[in-house]
């Protein structure tokens, strides 16, 4: 009797052949050609490269990163975004229980669809990690891997060196494709980024996960760049957390896809004059060939750019003004004697970067309230902080929050780059009585340039979590996760999730 994930992919042989029986590196390597093209030598290195290749830095950080997105996502199963997309996979598709679903003890999908819902969660609050270029890095690849973990033999289940390995393979991935492009480097206007560069880097640390060969790989690219794509016009509605959960489901189908043999285009992030392919979403797209990490020591970017952390789920851009806006909160206190009232307040006038869908003068959801400026500028100067509090419904609706944005004015000085890691916030209230308090936050705390401390982001996971989870269970994926790189299968992981 085939096995539930042999009936459900029916792969060209055994699941083994698609999988290469999970060998961690293929044994022979073949030599590159005098023909090598930017999309081949991509699929090279998603097969070639070496666990040697990552330093303890990039270890250690990409652990990071893979505890806070499992914290985020747990957290994100508690909104009714989440709720939404799970039920309707639910009743629009043949339930198959093969891959958990984040904080439904019990409930099993399809890799991919668990794939999608489990993308969905962790970008269902904005509280996932934030790079640069901007992307959101971890929400579109780790799902896909825990889906594969889930959907493989018990008696082939990866290692947990094979899971980072993938891991930093996806996110590498995306942080070249965005090297290639100045405009990347910038807080994005056209469409979302994870859900073009997320699709890519799923299917890039997926098929490094199935094992397949470089040619695979190289297609598995091409096939992803065809489910690529979502409008900003969708940032700031419940719709946003969809670009997350579709790039890590079409990112795995896309390996899925080429595991089986679909072809398409060998020269998809070539630049070829006249026939776009990855150069249809950066105007200025100019690419190059990765090197030979069989051949010569590769350096992951991870390694020279740390990861931006969230202390509050809001856009990466909120964290400026909140924290410029908290300095100014600790004065008002001082003068009001512990309470804030909006009629101290004449004015208040915010300097930030240009940029159209997080400059909301007065949000009518929480996920409005997520991107925009005024709103969390104006949650600091009352309360000191920015929290997950922040965006409950009577938070939203306070009469003083609404007092306090109606003074809001907003202006957009030339040296203040709508770019995340040259931007500031700058926050200057006037009072009644004419004096004026000033605050300005030029790198907060969660910044790459001043990264959450591991105590820091382990009290934040810890939170998350918690929200979802027994202490022991929150308390054994800590462990898990710090031990990552040693265990022999990662069933100590999954086991958690379930």
């Amino acid at each position: 009797m085939l096995s539930k994930v042999q009936r459900s992919f029916r792969p060209r042989s055994t699941l083994s052949v698609v999988r290469g029986l999970h060998k961690s590196a293929l044994d022979v390597v073949p030599r590159p050609t005098s023909k090598e093209t930017v999309t081949s030598s991509f699929g090279r290195f998603i097969q070639s490269v070496q666990p040697r290749h990552l330093s303890p830095k990039v270890l250690q950080r990409s652990k990071r990163m893979v505890l806070d997105s499992i914290g985020v996502g747990l957290l994100g199963s508690t909104t009714e975004v989440f709720d939404l997309a799970l039920q309707h996979c639910k009743h629009m598709y043949a339930l198959d229980d093969i891959s958990f679903v984040y904080g439904r003890s019990g409930t099993k999908l399809s890799p991919v669809l668990a794939a999608f819902v489990n993308g969905v969660a962790a970008h269902s609050m904005d509280f996932d990690d934030t790079w640069h270029p901007a992307t959101h890095p971890s929400g579109a690849v780790l799902p896909a891997l825990l889906a594969i973990c889930d959907m493989l033999p018990s008696n082939s289940k990866p290692s947990g060196l094979d899971v980072l390995m993938a891991f930093n393979v996806g996110i590498e991935i995306q942080g070249r494709l965005m090297r290639f492009s100045n405009e990347a480097h910038n807080i994005p206007k056209r469409f979302h980024p994870p859900s073009v560069v997320g699709t890519m880097g799923s299917a890039a640390a997926s098929a490094r996960l199935l094992s397949l060969d470089r040619s695979q790989c190289s297609h598995a690219l091409a096939i992803a760049a065809s489910l690529a794509g979502a409008p900003m016009a969708n940032a700031a509605t419940q719709s946003k957390p969809l670009h997350i959960g579709n790039a890590s489901r079409l990112g795995l189908e896309a390996a899925l896809l080429a595991s089986r043999g679909l072809e398409a285009s060998p020269l998809v992030l070539d630049a070829v004059p006249g026939v776009a392919g990855f150069s249809a979403f950066y105007e200025d797209y100019a690419p190059r060939p990765l090197g030979y990490p069989e051949e010569e020591e590769h350096s992951f970017l991870l390694d020279e750019q740390d990861m931006a952390f969230k202390r509050f789920p809001a856009h990466l851009g909120m964290h400026w003004v909140a924290d410029a806006a908290a300095i100014i909160h600790k004065t008002l206190v001082g003068f009001s004697m512990g309470s804030i009232s909006p009629s101290m307040v004449q004015d208040i006038l915010l300097r930030v970067p240009q940029s159209k869908y997080i400059n909301r003068p007065f949000p009518e959801s929480e996920h409005q309230a997520r991107h925009s400026f005024q709103f969390n500028a104006c949650t600091a100067l009352l309360d000191g902080e920015v929290t997950v509090q922040s965006f409950q419904p009577e938070a939203l609706l306070r009469p003083e929050l609404h007092a306090l944005l109606s003074r809001v004015r907003v202006e957009h000085p030339k040296d203040n780059p709508a770019n995340f890691d040259r931007m500031y916030g700058e926050v200057e209230v006037t009072l009644v009585n004419g004096d004026v308090l000033r605050g300005r936050c030029d790198t907060f705390y969660g910044h790459w340039r001043n990264p959450l401390s591991n105590e820091s982001l382990c009290k934040k996971f810890r939170n998350n979590a918690g929200a979802v989870l027994i202490p022991e269970k929150v308390d054994a994926l800590v462990e898990a996760v710090e031990g990552l790189e040693y265990l022999t299968d990662c069933k100590p992981l999954l086991a958690q999730l379930q």
